[in-house]
Formats: structure tokens, C-alpha cells, sequence
């Protein structure tokens, strides 16, 4: 991987709104470093995205980055159809599906595209060196190291969290160790910071702790009405009804 820098961990029910979540903190870090543009949907640079055969996440991706399609009429009358989302056209999404038997023995992978179609994502994919064909291996590795790391997600362990809270602030906390303190071996020594260019150097916990960030008022209500405006689509925006005046 070029930077194995962790976006965002997300807790909670496995539903359409936690899934919008997590791909609405990936079209923000888009955003902030400049590869893509996620105003409105337009995609200024192919963005690929490897994901399981969760249900939610067709919808919430194109929640996040849909673009308004209207549909034709069959015939040349009627009333025009209802229009809904489509996908932009540098958006590339492949999908990683386990096939399990009754008892829950894996039996076949299979992999096939969801947006952008398969050959253009397995080139972008050869491209990007992170394999061959559609995979979640990095996903997957990643989650052995949290589950390593992290005793409160131990399968039949002693150390669960009583608090939704307490456990969310632990994950965070484990993100920003892993992306500015733990050097990588894959990458050759660095942090995830450093491998994408917000370091010069691995940071030590002292260093981490110490490290004051203010975040004034103003910047964290921009920050909520960006999330805001990518967690609402482009269909809800073109169908919202205008306020009346109340006097």
C-alpha cells in the first residue's frame, strides 16, 4: 500500500446511516488533499473504492457521490419518470462477495463491479500495486492488527466496554497511534503520516499527547455542515421544498 493511512472507524449498527458516515469521511479527506472533488459528485481524479458485499453501501455511496440521472420515457407520452442517482463517471467500486454454505463454511470468493466496470478497476487496481484483481486483503490485514491490539475487540475476552462512548474514543485513539506513531515495515521504516506527507519524521506518544490542536468554533461548525451537505444527495438537494414565510 502507498500510505496505509487509517480514514475513519466507525461504531455502531452495520446500517445505510453508520455506512453514509464512513464514506462521507473518506469524500472529506477527497477533499482536503486535493485528489478529488466531491462537490456535487464531480470526481476530478478516478477514485477506487474495495468494499464487501454489505448491502447499505450501493446507497450510501451513491448518497455521497450520486449524481442526478433522469430517466427517459419508454414512449414518446406520459408523464416523465421520477429521477434518481447514478454514480459518477471516474468513480470505480468493486466488490469482494463470500459465498458460505448453510453452517457458515466459506465455499468460493467471487468479485465483480459495482460502479465503473471490472476491467477498468482491476487496471487502476495493477496500477495502484495493491494486487492483481478485486481484493480486500488490506481491509482484512488491517483488522487482524486492530483486533491484535485493540483487548476490547478480543473475541471472548474480559475486557469489553460497558460504554458505546468509551470504546469509540479508544478506537481514535488507536487510529491517530497507528497513522503517526507505529512505523510500518511495508512502509519501509515510516508512519502512515509520513508515507502521506503530513510528517517528517515518527512521532513518540510524549510528542502525540503533547501536541496542542485547536479547532476554533467556526471551523468545527464548517466541518459539520460540509459533512452535512455530503450526507445529503443530490436528489434530496433538487427536491427540497423552499420554506414559506411564516408571517
Amino acid at each position: 500500500m502507498r500510505s496505509r493511512f487509517l480514514i475513519d472507524l466507525r461504531l455502531g449498527p452495520r446500517t445505510l446511516e453508520t455506512a453514509a458516515e464512513l464514506t462521507a469521511s473518506v469524500a472529506m479527506l477527497c477533499c482536503a488533499v486535493g485528489k478529488a472533488s466531491a462537490v456535487a459528485g464531480n470526481l476530478l481524479h478516478p477514485l477506487l473504492l474495495l468494499i464487501d458485499d454489505h448491502l447499505p453501501y450501493p446507497n450510501a455511496i451513491l448518497q455521497v457521490f450520486g449524481l442526478i440521472r433522469h430517466r427517459r420515457r419508454k414512449r414518446g407520452h406520459g408523464r416523465l419518470k421520477y429521477p434518481d442517482l447514478k454514480p459518477p463517471p471516474r468513480l470505480r467500486v468493486g466488490v469482494v462477495e463470500k459465498v458460505r454454505n448453510a453452517t457458515g463454511k466459506l465455499l468460493r470468493v467471487r468479485t465483480r463491479a459495482l460502479f465503473g466496470g471490472k476491467k477498468k478497476i482491476v487496471r487502476l487496481i495493477r496500477k495502484l500495486k495493491i494486487g492483481k484483481q478485486i481484493n480486500t486483503a488490506h481491509v482484512e490485514r488491517l483488522n487482524g492488527t486492530l483486533r491484535n491490539q485493540q483487548a476490547r475487540l478480543t473475541r471472548r475476552t474480559r475486557s469489553a466496554s460497558r460504554l458505546s462512548e468509551a470504546l469509540q474514543c479508544s478506537l481514535w485513539l488507536w487510529r491517530d497511534l497507528y497513522n503517526w506513531v507505529h512505523p510500518h515495515g511495508s512502509l519501509q521504516g515510516r508512519t502512515p503520516a509520513m508515507a502521506i506527507g503530513l510528517a517528517q519524521e515518527p512521532w513518540n506518544v510524549g510528542r502525540y499527547v503533547w501536541c496542542v490542536v485547536h479547532v476554533s468554533d467556526l471551523q468545527r461548525q464548517i466541518r459539520v455542515e460540509q459533512r452535512q451537505s455530503l450526507l445529503t444527495s443530490a436528489l434530496d438537494v433538487r427536491m427540497r421544498k423552499k420554506q414559506l414565510p411564516t408571517s
